[in-house]
């Protein structure tokens, strides 16, 4: 390994980026798989201001350089982040792999990402030059592409505070640990005044991105639970349609049933 960084603090990280060809790294988990010798790494895991969780009027701010550990211990964070980064790999894994990590992989199968779409969390881009906010939805691009430029660093995630509670969550792998998603899938689901407030749905490990689709979700909201009922086979036809699984190690089909099997679920678990 060849001229590589280790920044101290943001600007410094920032300051590199600019000037350098680098790869950014926080805690690296990736290399211990794959190392690419002639590559040119900026490590970011001494940058504290990358490493606070706290909050504001509005939003649950998260460093990206947060460890999944970190996550599950802080008291700020929802229990729905908490269940899926406690998923993640083993205990040494969790300890080392960040947030920002697992989001800039780009991957369909992040487990934490799948949660920030489902929350429809915002992310705070930063280069030498400024800094931009988009949603997380804006960010995939492709299966391992995003939006982020080559001088940028993911630097937060903005997390709303509340509306959480209420959650569906299943990750099926092979086996109940350390494996990677075959396939995952949140709800969020809320009832105000009767009606139907919040419904919120994400599928990961299925397509080239994560599926969010609040176009169709919204179908349901502002709809009592009876209403709702009446619009169920619809809701589902039209995540049928749209739902269409890349091949792998396991069949689109078998990717495509769980994942209408796991939307009944959720349905079914709110009354509908």
């Amino acid at each position: 390994m060849v001229d590589s960084y280790r920044a101290l603090s943001l600007k410094k990280a920032l300051h590199v980026l600019a000037k350098e060809d680098v790869i950014p790294y926080a805690g690296g988990t990736d290399l211990m798989i794959k190392a690419n010798e002639d590559a040119r790494y900026l490590f970011l895991n001494k940058i504290t201001e990358m490493k606070n969780i706290v909050e504001d009027e509005k939003y649950i701010r998260i460093g990206a350089g947060v460890t999944f550990s970190d996550v599950i211990k802080n008291k700020l964070i929802p229990t729905i982040l908490k269940e899926a980064v406690s998923q993640i790999a083993a205990p040494a894994i969790r300890n080392l792999g960040t947030l920002g990590g697992n989001i800039c992989n780009g991957s369909p199968k992040a487990d934490s990402a799948l949660i920030f779409f489902v929350t429809d969390s915002k992310l705070r881009l930063m280069s030498s030059n400024g800094e931009r906010v988009i949603s997380i939805n804006e960010f995939y691009l492709g299966r391992k592409k995003t939006s982020l430029k080559k001088d940028e660093l993911l630097v937060e995630i903005l997390m709303s505070k509340e509306g959480f509670n209420n959650y569906y969550y299943k990750k099926v792998g092979a086996r109940n640990a350390l494996a990677i998603s075959r396939v995952s899938f949140a709800g969020i689901f809320n009832i105000k005044n009767n009606k139907i407030s919040n419904c919120s749905t994400a599928f990961g490990a299925v397509s080239d991105v994560i599926i969010r689709r609040p176009d169709i979700d919204k179908m349901l909201i502002g709809k009592t639970i009876e209403e709702a009922k009446t619009l169920k086979k619809d809701y589902l036809a039209e995540y049928d349609k749209i739902i269409v699984p890349i091949k792998g190690r396991i069949s689109a089909e078998y990717r495509k049933t769980v994942c209408m099997n796991l939307l009944r679920d959720f349905l079914e678990s709110n009354g509908i």
